[in-house]
């Protein structure tokens, strides 16, 4: 049991590391190289609020993986889904919040360089996530989950935390 628990977490580690050096690194660092921005001189507010929104929003997405390969036995790739419903941690205030947590990491880095195409990027990452979350996650999770997720979007919203 104990074997399969750490493969769980190596495989969430390895797609969680994929999906970040490509969504949060390579995308963002071409789109920074093409449009000429550099790294800020200096650290100035908005340098701080923007590192302290990405913390923010990496600290939760890495929550996220973590209670996928614990309590879901899983990974967040599509591939590897987890085996149970997990409903812990962030899950228990928004239906999303790994989602949530990776375009706070991409809006914070938008702040930190002042980088309206990083901005734009980490707007489109949100309405791609959304449409995948609709029309992929939502009716997937409805067939593996039946009533469970059913009664579980009846009380999480999808995308605003519950108070």
């Amino acid at each position: 049991m104990k074997r399969v628990i750490i493969f769980t977490f190596a495989r969430a580690a390895v797609y969680a590391v994929l999906f970040i050096a490509l969504v949060l690194v390579f995308v963002p660092a071409r789109l920074l190289s093409w449009s000429g921005i550099v790294r800020p001189e200096g650290i100035g507010p908005a340098q701080a609020g923007g590192m302290a929104v990405a913390v923010i929003g990496a600290i939760l997405a890495l929550w996220c993986v973590l209670d996928f390969a614990r309590a879901g036995r899983g990974t967040p790739a599509p591939f590897d889904p987890p085996r149970r419903l997990v409903t812990r941690g962030p899950y228990r205030f928004m239906r999303n919040p790994m989602y949530a947590g990776a375009g706070l990491a991409l809006a914070g880095a938008a702040l930190f360089y002042e980088s309206l195409y990083l901005l734009g990027y980490a707007g489109l990452f949100f309405l791609i996530a959304h449409l995948f979350v609709v029309f992929y996650e939502e009716p997937t999770l409805r067939r593996m989950f039946k009533d469970d997720y059913a009664a579980y979007c009846r009380t999480v919203r999808r995308w605003w935390p519950m108070p």
